[in-house]
């Protein structure tokens, strides 16, 4: 007699061919979509690397995605592909949210035209801290963040900040799953973390000098919560290292704490 397992195999036998064939279809494409939303800025040899597609596959389904206007080419010189925006607001909406970066957008618009530096504009999305809009300030040297970025919530100011608005308990949960580093970079241990996680809470705002993911910058982050008061974002305002003045600290974190407040605010009264 035959297994459940070997039965299943027969019972797909019996599928029409245009059919299994059109849902191999859909899987890679799926497929692509994911590894892109990880991995971009991506070209199609990659992709085709990672996911195992062969790279005429993995180009019509590349052109299937931009079609939809999920992805487009972000790099044109070196054909690698990006989310569009309207992945990413899907998941913000998907979250029951609303579209934060339209509420922000003029919000942080002011943070980087007031202070000349980097404003970044991240989602808590479970243990990770995902980059969904960024203001570029006016100087020459910068910060730089790729829209779309995710990392770990104990790898950023913001998601730190995130962390400092929740319940003991669920901060516990997250520390247990939170890796010990990231991109080769060794993240705060969990002691070490609840520590910062007080300060944060202590003070109001997160300040990041170069100790977690990313050498030579500075940046400090406050909480966005949304109309029930729990944290669902974050602003940023990273500044290189080289050029931040540590007795301006309290000057810029009560300009980030307010644009944050002000988001809030736009939030509960939409």
């Amino acid at each position: 007699m035959g297994t459940a397992e070997e039965g299943g195999d027969l019972a797909g036998a019996d599928r029409p061919a245009g059919s299994i064939r059109s849902m191999n279809s859909v899987l890679s494409t799926l497929r692509v979509f994911e590894e892109v939303a990880v991995r971009q800025p991506i070209g199609v040899s990659e992709l085709s690397r990672v996911t195992g597609i062969p790279k005429s596959s993995v180009q019509r389904c590349l052109v299937t995605l931009k079609q939809a206007h999920w992805l487009r080419i972000v790099d044109r010189e070196h054909a690698r592909w990006g989310l569009t925006m309207k992945a990413l607001v899907l998941g913000l909406r998907s979250a029951g949210e609303q579209d934060l970066r339209e509420l922000a957008k003029p919000v942080i618009q002011e943070l980087a035209a007031e202070t000349s530096e980097t404003v970044l504009l991240g989602l808590r999305d479970g243990e990770e801290y995902l980059i969904v809009a960024r203001e570029d300030g006016k100087q020459l040297v910068r910060v730089f963040m790729e829209i779309g970025t995710r990392v770990p919530l104990g790898a950023s100011s913001g998601g730190v900040a995130v962390l400092a608005r929740l319940e003991p308990a669920e901060v516990e949960e997250i520390l247990r799953a939170e890796p010990r580093e990231f991109e080769g970079a060794p993240l705060l241990a969990p002691d070490e973390m609840r520590h910062e996680i007080a300060r944060t809470a202590e003070r109001g705002y997160a300040l990041n000098m170069s100790s977690w993911y990313r050498p030579q910058v500075a940046s400090l982050g406050a909480a966005i919560t949304n109309s029930a008061g729990r944290p669902i974002a974050a602003v940023t305002l990273s500044i290189p290292e080289m050029r931040y003045d540590p007795s301006r600290e309290r000057e810029l974190a009560r300009l980030v704490v307010a644009a944050a407040d002000e988001i809030s605010r736009l939030i509960s009264s939409s």
